[in-house]
């Protein structure tokens, strides 16, 4: 069951993906607008250079955030099972807190938590 089904899985969203690009291509009148092509700016139209690089601490500030918010998703389905368990889970959580404490050391010794 397990192949045959990531198969039909496989298919049903190949072809379900491919059905709606075709039905839109299909019925759809395209309408070629020169504005579609600029950059979006929150409605504010765009003077001079629309392209700029942003600074890494951004995409730092965003990743750590990330890795914290995917330590919650990892903290329920223990917390739902923690009493069954016992203190083998208890023990489980602090080697998990503190190998995520190791890295917040680390981001905030690399100065990745500093706002620009």
């Amino acid at each position: 069951m397990g192949a045959t089904s990531l198969l039909i899985l496989t298919l049903a969203a190949v072809v379900f993906s491919a059905g709606g690009i075709l039905v839109s291509k299909i019925f759809v009148k395209a309408t070629h607008n020169p504005r579609k092509g600029e950059p979006y700016e929150c409605g504010i139209p765009t003077v001079g250079r629309t392209w700029m690089q942003l600074q890494v601490g951004y995409y730092l500030f965003a990743l750590i955030f990330l890795i914290f918010d995917v330590e919650l998703v990892f903290l329920y389905p223990w917390a739902t099972v923690v009493k069954e368990i016992g203190w083998m889970a208890f023990v489980d959580i602090l080697i998990f807190f503190f190998i995520l404490f190791l890295g917040f050391l680390y981001a905030h010794k690399k100065g990745a938590l500093k706002w620009m």
